[in-house]
């Protein structure tokens, strides 16, 4: 008994779309991820702050930081300030600060599987992953 095989090296893992595909999943994951993380702290803010003027949460964004994305608030200069982390906060003042940023990032943290596992569906439902 003989065989003889032969096997063709075709289809998406074969000619790159599948490696394309799972860079392009991993960059969307972490935008989506960071998208998230901004709209929760944009949530907060218009719970904590008590006075607000509009140009604080105006320059919450989202960017790139290296591999990834991050959320900011633009470098404010009163940022550190509402944060909570600025040379100005207690004991030099009463005043604490909102701790935002450090208040959503374990809710995004908790989210993050959630948004990478619908990402997937839709990448496998294009016949890439």
């Amino acid at each position: 008994m003989d065989f003889d095989v032969r096997v063709a090296k075709r289809g998406p893992m074969f000619d790159g779309r599948t490696a394309k595909a799972v860079h392009a999943y991993r960059d969307e994951i972490s935008l989506r991820i960071a998208e998230e993380g901004e709209k929760l702290v944009r949530q907060r803010l218009h719970v904590v702050l008590k006075n607000p003027t509009g140009y604080y949460e105006s320059q919450i964004s989202v960017g790139r930081a290296g591999d990834g994305y991050r959320v900011s608030d633009s470098n404010v200069i009163y940022g550190p300030w509402l944060e909570g982390v600025g040379s100005r906060n207690s004991p030099v003042t009463r005043f604490p600060g909102y701790a935002t940023f450090r208040r959503t990032k374990p809710l995004v943290d908790q989210r993050a599987r959630q948004i990478a596992v619908q990402l997937l569906a839709r990448y496998k439902a294009m016949g890439l992953i």
